[in-house]
């Protein structure tokens, strides 16, 4: 089955001849800088909550460079990622599609990419939009986390890596964060994951047992080549089991410069400095532009490896130094921008890919953030504290400064708006999700495009937001919500975060209804005494999910469990595998 096209294809006309009036009303100087393309930085955090930031109300974390981006740009209040966790989100923000479009989200019980040797992750065949912005001209770089892929078929194919994906220059980790990249942590991987591989490989032990005994005495015509594949099958299961007790960083905490590995295992403690200096000496490198620059922060995912400088400075503990950690890299790139006259020529964005962990916890410290007001956190696709990020936009001289929008939007919304910015043209054999942000930063329009929003937790529709704008009211219908453990917290933390399906979580008929525009904390369900309009909102959002899923088509199991399970075979290695281990790096500090 094809996609549906539900895109028009032009749809910025009059917000174009807007631009072309505002150009015109501008001094010379600023007339020539708009008609060029300008520079892009996007800061992209990783598992931070929005109320973390003090422009989003926090007065005890101290986040002067981020918040300097609200008073000098333009803040959203109702910004949303397309997925709670990291790989999903991730491709959704790259792609501006909804990650089950291209297979990019959970189809079982694993929504992350868990092994940096899997062969699942981004789909060759999708156009980020990194790929318009390379062929309008741009110098293309990513500093910090990829995770969403590496290999296919071998561990030299790159058929996932960022250099793949529009990127002329990648520095950082193409996996992600886990406690177990640190040697003083304890492992991070998912317990019943373990079990089941560990469950899984003995099966496929006995299974070559009885067909190499089935072999030898000649009561099956099987062959020694598909026994030895299986055996190889098996093989990779138990190093996935094994390896999830002490040898992951080995396998999954590496530094990449391109294609090149730099240190394995990486030195997590060394990993902010090193950031830091490429993503300064990337700017200085092309600052006659144009240039797009994605810094994806490895801040503030746990293990929360913090330098020394930051240890003990803020107010909560090592997860608010992590926080404040980051924000200090984030002014030191402002500054080389500032620096290098490249302010009012740079457009600059400030995000998270979903919201802070709740269930982060070391004892009795906390160690995930704060998601303000709004109930639920990391997992949760539902509830607002899992889904609403920061969402601060700066370009000097071409967006009004300290503007607050109160609309729905989404990191989807990304990918369009850059590609109009760049000149480029939005893919049209297929659907794109996200919309261009731009009349809307302006002023042009006083809503967001985006009629409804639909939260998925893995491949489950949780829930669905409709934006009537006639009334301005946002209603939101909760289909499944997670039970939280211990009843009446705001997670679960009897596990490492909320599941999408199955015994941990509640179906709901009708659905829980909010009004977000009375209830952002979604504290009070509506029902048909409270709300007249309860069942006429629930089955317009009952068509409107239909509607929707008439334009999804199949594709492949990007998370399927044998695109997630550790393969040797595509193991990046830095000298012999499977003695892979090197250091390029210490000479560079």
């Amino acid at each position: 089955m094809k996609e549906v096209m539900v895109r028009p294809t032009h749809y910025w006309s009059s917000a174009g001849m807007l631009l072309a009036l505002y150009v015109l009303l501008q001094p010379p100087e600023l007339q020539g800088l708009v008609s060029s393309k300008p520079n892009v930085v996007i800061f992209l955090a990783d598992d931070l909550g929005i109320g973390d930031l003090g422009c989003y109300g926090n007065n005890t974390v101290r986040t002067p460079n981020i918040d300097r981006l609200a008073k000098e740009g333009v803040k959203l209040t109702q910004h949303i990622a397309a997925a709670p966790v990291c790989t999903p989100s991730r491709a959704a923000f790259l792609t501006g599609r909804y990650p089950i479009r291209s297979g990019m989200d959970e189809s079982n019980s694993y929504r992350v990419l868990q092994w940096l040797a899997g062969s699942g992750g981004l789909p060759p065949n999708e156009t980020t939009f990194v790929k318009i912005l390379k062929e309008q001209g741009y110098t293309t770089g990513l500093i910090g986390k990829w995770h969403l892929g590496v290999n296919c078929e071998n561990r030299n194919d790159h058929c996932h890596h960022p250099l793949q994906h529009g990127f002329d220059y990648f520095y950082g980790m193409p996996f992600s964060m886990f406690g177990d990249c640190q040697i003083t942590e304890p492992p991070e991987q998912d317990l019943p994951t373990r079990y089941k591989l560990w469950s899984f490989t003995k099966l496929i032990a006995l299974a070559v047992f009885t067909l190499v005994a089935a072999r030898l005495t000649h009561l099956v015509p099987v062959s020694w080549k598909i026994i030895f594949s299986i055996a190889l099958f098996g093989f990779s299961f138990f190093i996935s089991w094994f390896s999830s007790f002490g040898f992951i960083r080995f396998w999954n905490c590496i530094l990449m410069k391109n294609y090149e590995i730099t240190q394995q295992p990486m030195k997590v403690e060394r990993a902010a400095t090193l950031m830091l200096r490429e993503a300064i000496s990337f700017i200085e490198r092309n600052k006659h532009g144009p240039f797009f620059l994605l810094v994806s922060f490895l801040h503030v995912h746990t293990p929360l490896v913090t330098t020394e400088n930051f240890i003990g400075k803020s107010s909560h503990g090592l997860y608010g130094d992590n926080v404040e950690e980051m924000d200090w890299m984030v002014g030191k790139i402002l500054d080389t921008l500032d620096n290098g006259h490249l302010t009012n020529s740079t457009l600059t964005y400030f995000t998270s890919d979903h919201g802070g962990h709740l269930e982060a916890r070391k004892g009795n410290a906390q160690l995930g953030g704060w998601n303000g007001i709004y109930k639920g956190g990391k997992a949760m696709a539902g509830w607002e504290g899992g889904i609403r990020v920061p969402g601060l936009f700066r370009w000097t001289g071409m967006l009004p400064e300290g503007k607050i929008i109160d609309e729905p939007t989404s990191l989807m919304d990304i990918y369009p708006t850059l590609v109009h910015l760049a000149g480029g043209t939005l893919p049209q054999d297929r659907v794109i999700d996200g919309w261009n942000l731009m009349p809307l930063l302006w002023g042009s329009v006083q809503h967001s495009e985006h009629e409804f929003m639909f939260h998925y937790c893995g491949m489950h529709l949780h829930a669905v937001r409709w934006h009537q704008k006639d009334s301005g009211n946002v209603w939101k219908a909760h289909y499944v919500t997670p039970i939280f453990k211990p009843e009446g917290s705001g997670g679960c933390y009897e596990t490492r975060f909320c599941p999408c399906s199955g015994e941990g979580v509640r179906h709901h008929d009708p659905p829980l209804l909010f009004d977000l525009s009375r209830d952002p904390s979604e504290a009070t369900p509506l029902s048909p005494d409270t709300e007249p309009l309860f069942h006429t909102v629930l089955k317009r959002i009952d068509e409107a999910v239909e509607e929707h899923r008439r334009t999804l088509g199949p594709v492949p199991q990007q998370l399927s469990l044998y695109n997630i399970v550790w393969k040797p075979w595509l193991q990046p290695c830095c000298g012999t595998f499977p003695f892979c281990r090197c250091d390029k790096e210490k000479d560079n500090m």
